[in-house]
């Protein structure tokens, strides 16, 4: 009982260790900084810390305020505490005594937001990831006035049936790309291309719309998803409590690398710990070489191996469909089920070389397996296919 007790508190100092992160102040740090509009979260971090993900802790949050910061406005002040031994972040804001009979008007300015609104602002709402075949139940338009093929803005429409209890408001979607995990195979879900939007007129069966943005061609058989509530941009930078490993798997704007202000999606969701605020760090896969002076035993290995027959051995079982014939299953490769990850079989010979981080994203939008960032810095291009992990 004794020696499972100091076990445990040994494991709990080890973790404790693993998460306190030593903050480290930038050279050229201001004692204070008046917040202008414009400022963003990251940027005023960016100014004090040398890793701005740390600011939950020069703040002192606990979780629940780093779910639910604190709005900071324009004309609050900022001001480093270092008088405790450790650097800390207070908010001053002034209080002015009013003479009687001044009127006090409301000032007409919203929070900074934790990151750019303009980047990020189509991805707050959409485009929208699912589930294979879950537009397949969704509304969806089946005629547009006088058999007209295309539909754009300001053109009525039908629907199959939106009930009376319905939303008014909804964005029409197509299904798109399918996600699939680079290292997995597995697919991670479908991206639905938002096209529009769309505003009940009359509920029913069928129910009458209007068109009223069309970003792209909009056709019949397209499908129409609630618009739902606006996502909060305010969010405060953090890292990842546990270890999250992934890859990049779409960078958008139709560009085949990327750096700072751009948007990309990760495989990995909430199912795997993933959530709004995360920043990841971003590192370029290593390439695997040939050794160009391979040891002696690497010599002997390699010989071996072409000796070898070449043929691979397939791994399968073959099971009986409800149809009654036979199906094939394959298998895994038995050397990369041995090692238990993604990570490369090596020939003899041969050598991977080191990733190397080339920037930092943070998470905006969070679905069950896949989630979108912006890329807060980058000092090499962004490629897709990149590893995302704990910064």
């Amino acid at each position: 009982m004794f020696r499972n007790i100091i076990t445990l508190l040994m494991f709990c100092c080890l973790s404790f260790n693993l998460n306190a992160q030593v903050i480290a102040l930038k050279e050229d740090h201001p004692d204070r900084h008046v917040v202008v509009k414009g400022d963003t979260l990251w940027w005023i971090s960016a100014r004090f810390l040398k890793d701005p993900w740390l600011w939950p802790q020069v703040w002192q949050l606990n979780r629940d305020q780093i779910k639910n910061p604190h709005l900071i406005y324009p004309g609050d002040v900022i001001v480093l505490d270092q008088s405790s031994g450790k650097p800390q972040l207070k908010l001053l804001r002034q209080t002015i005594t009013l003479e009687p009979g001044v009127v006090v008007e409301p000032l007409d300015q919203a929070a900074i937001s934790t990151i750019p609104i303009n980047a990020i602002a189509p991805f707050l709402s959409q485009p929208l990831v699912i589930e294979k075949d879950q537009l397949a139940e969704s509304p969806r338009i089946i005629a547009g006035p006088d058999n007209r093929v295309v539909l754009s803005t300001g053109t009525r429409v039908y629907i199959n049936k939106i009930e009376e209890n319905k939303d008014l408001n909804w964005f029409i979607y197509r299904p798109g790309d399918s996600f699939i995990d680079p290292d997995s195979k597995e697919v991670l879900g479908v991206e639905a291309t938002y096209l529009g939007d769309l505003r009940v007129k009359k509920y029913g069966k069928p129910a009458t719309a209007e068109v009223v943005k069309a970003k792209e061609e909009i056709f019949v058989k397209d499908r129409l998803v609630p618009s739902g509530d606006e996502i909060s941009a305010n969010f405060t930078p953090h890292a990842p409590d546990t270890p999250i490993k992934g890859r990049v798997l779409k960078i958008y704007g139709g560009l085949a690398e990327t750096g700072p202000g751009s948007i990309i999606s990760i495989s990995r969701g909430t199912k795997d710990g993933v959530e709004v605020g995360q920043v990841l760090a971003v590192s370029r896969y290593g390439r695997i070489i040939k050794d160009p002076e391979p040891t002696k035993e690497d010599k002997a290995e390699a010989m071996k191996a072409d000796a070898k027959p070449k043929l691979k051995e397939l791994n399968f079982d073959i099971s009986t469909g409800e149809d009654g014939k036979a199906i094939v299953n394959f298998g895994k490769d038995k050397a990369e089920s041995k090692t238990g990850s993604s990570e490369p079989v090596l020939e003899p010979g041969y050598i991977k070389l080191p990733d190397e981080r080339v920037g930092l994203i943070m998470v905006f939008r969070v679905f069950d397996r896949i989630a979108y960032g912006l890329v807060m810095q980058a000092n090499d291009p962004i490629n897709t296919l990149d590893s995302v992990h704990n910064p």
